[in-house]
């Protein structure tokens, strides 16, 4: 309580300073514009709550114009006076795609507003993308894709290039996996930006751990899911940087083994028209975790794997990988990992590049699926 206290006045406290030059009205109280502050613009499809801060000076109201829809946002109050918290409820969208509306919040002679975007219940089999695997939307989880300005992926239309998906477990605060296409276009050009950060913009910032200010506690260090290499142009690279692309490692297994297959995939890419790239970190079965120092334990992952699928003309092939997460295969080649995907599917229990079937045909996605690594591997 001391805390939303704390930041609300903090929030008044800019508002006040914005505006110190505006005076006061002729009956002598100060003009002062409403602050508002909405933890996360964009909302799973799966909807959720979220605490919306107002800072202002006498009575104001809050209300939601729909752009789509109507009814889907609940407001714990729609009228006060001062700096309050309003508990923002989001209903889920079973739709596929995205809906809008604005939030306005209203005083007797400023307006204010933020639009709210709520993704659609976009899935793995209507999405197209080659690099999903399948995956739920449901409770304690969280499946979003970003923009390559690090934002919130809405549509090709309106976002551009899709960067990076990935499946957030919130009480682990690791995702299961990030999915991303990779070929040069996609890498960019630039260098690594180092800039680690507190929050994902997708998500509330409690809700991850800060990795901003050094690595997880325990001992761990932090290990991207999608490499820092895999995009180079700025704003996409920065978001690589993002706590829910982390997962806590160990320090010779991330500097050797791991990062020898990251090279290795980033080399196979540019000898294909586009690779499409699942990374995950099973945590299943983990019982270990790292420290707080993050502001949150993260579980550790038992192993990490990666699932490889590689477009070239108009052939198809793929290979897995699934290693123990553990110092003392750093030294290890990461060929002796190396399986099937449908080898894969069984260690991890997911269901990699779920599209393929839809695209190829479910008897070419099965051979390809099955297809001996080490014969794959002799023409990539």
């Amino acid at each position: 309580m001391k805390s939303r206290i704390l930041g609300l006045a903090a929030l008044l406290a800019v508002s006040l300073a914005a505006i110190s030059c505006q005076g006061t009205d002729p009956s002598g109280e100060q003009d002062v514009i409403p602050v508002m502050k909405v933890p996360r613009e964009t909302e799973a499809a799966a909807g959720g709550s979220q605490f919306v801060k107002v800072a202002a000076v006498g009575q104001w109201t809050l209300s939601v114009d729909y752009i789509d829809g109507d009814g889907w946002i609940h407001l714990s109050k729609t009228t006060d006076s001062g700096n309050a918290s309003v508990d923002m409820t989001i209903d889920p969208n079973e739709a596929e795609t995205p809906r809008k509306a604005t939030l306005v919040l209203k005083t007797a002679k400023h307006e204010v507003s933020k639009e709210i975007t709520q993704m659609g219940k976009v899935t793995a089999a209507t999405s197209g993308w080659l690099e999903l695997p399948a995956f739920e939307h449901k409770e304690g989880f969280f499946f979003g894709t970003h923009s390559m300005d690090g934002g919130a992926y809405v549509s090709e239309e309106e976002s551009g290039v899709r960067n990076w998906s990935f499946y957030y477990d919130y009480d682990a605060y690791v995702s299961w996996w990030v999915a991303y296409p990779l070929n040069r276009s996609l890498r960019g050009s630039g260098s690594r930006s180092d800039m680690w950060q507190a929050t994902d913009p997708l998500l509330p910032a409690d809700a991850v751990c800060d990795i901003s200010g050094g690595s997880y506690g325990g001992g761990w260090t932090r290990g991207h899911q999608i490499p820092s290499a895999d995009r180079l142009d700025y704003e996409a690279n920065v978001s690589t940087f993002y706590p829910t692309n982390m997962t806590p490692q160990d320090y010779d297994f991330n500097g050797e083994i791991w990062a020898n297959l990251e090279g290795a995939v980033r080399n196979w890419s540019f000898s294909s028209d586009t690779l499409y790239v699942c990374t995950g970190a099973d945590i299943r079965n983990s019982y270990n975790w790292s420290g707080n120092k993050t502001g949150h334990a993260a579980k550790v992952p038992t192993h990490y794997y990666k699932a490889l699928l590689r477009k070239r003309g108009q052939e198809y092939s793929a290979v897995g990988y699934y290693m123990p997460h553990t110092s003392s295969i750093a030294g290890n080649d990461y060929q002796d990992y190396v399986c099937s995907i449908s080898e894969l599917e069984t260690l991890t229990g997911i269901d990699f590049f779920v599209n393929l079937p839809a695209l190829l045909g479910a008897d070419k996605a099965k051979e390809i699926e099955e297809a001996s690594p080490s014969e794959t591997l002799k023409n990539w």
